[in-house]
């Protein structure tokens, strides 16, 4: 998770995770909208699907980013905001 309260307007937070497979990505979407979901917050905005390896639910102040290996290793996200403050990291 990426704080970028104090290097962006775009978002307060990113969540960046990946799955193994279009399945697991799937997977983590859907978790992850319905445990949200259950504390009465719907996404502003689903972009991307499983096909494409990068799926983005958009919660206004935090965005969500889940992606396929090979989309992530091109895409870089913590590479490209690496000014802003690692507040998890998991592997």
């Amino acid at each position: 998770m990426l704080d970028l309260r104090s290097i962006s307007l775009l978002a307060d937070y990113f969540v960046i995770c990946s799955g193994e497979s279009e399945r697991q990505v799937k997977a983590i979407v859907d978790e992850i909208t319905e445990k949200i979901k259950e504390e009465g917050i719907r996404p502003l905005h689903i972009e991307g699907d499983t096909s494409s390896g990068w799926v983005l639910v958009d919660y206004g102040g935090i965005i969500v980013h889940v992606f396929a290996p090979v989309m992530r290793s091109y895409y870089q996200l913590e590479k490209l905001w690496s000014d802003a403050t690692v507040v998890v990291k998991m592997q």
